[in-house]
């Protein structure tokens, strides 16, 4: 599960929508503080658009409770904080999948 908290860092890092799709289930979907709900299809058709920037990814835990995890982290692009957020994943037929983010600021 971490594997795939890495490559989803990976991808959005190198704006590699097609990495981060290997990354997200089908209903993933994301929060965000203003109230905004953005579904995959949304996410990965911006992942390419957005900002240059030197990102760094920072975990502060991650758990595992059967077949759903967990991570919490922080983002900060140019030496900068830009959120902190919480990952769910789930494994679904042997496959884990991020399955929703809740991102603060």
């Amino acid at each position: 599960m971490l594997s795939l908290d890495d490559a989803w860092n990976a991808a959005y890092h190198r704006k590699d929508a097609a990495a981060l799709e290997r990354v997200l289930a089908d209903d993933w979907l994301a929060f965000f503080p203003d109230g905004r709900v953005v579904f995959r299809a949304e996410l990965l058709a911006q992942v390419p658009r957005n900002p240059d920037a030197a990102l760094m990814f920072e975990r502060h835990a991650a758990r595992v409770f059967g077949d759903a995890a967990v991570t919490r982290g922080t983002l900060y692009a140019n030496g900068e904080r830009v959120q902190s957020f919480l990952r769910v994943y789930a494994r679904r037929e042997g496959e884990w999948r991020a399955v929703s983010v809740q991102v603060v600021p």
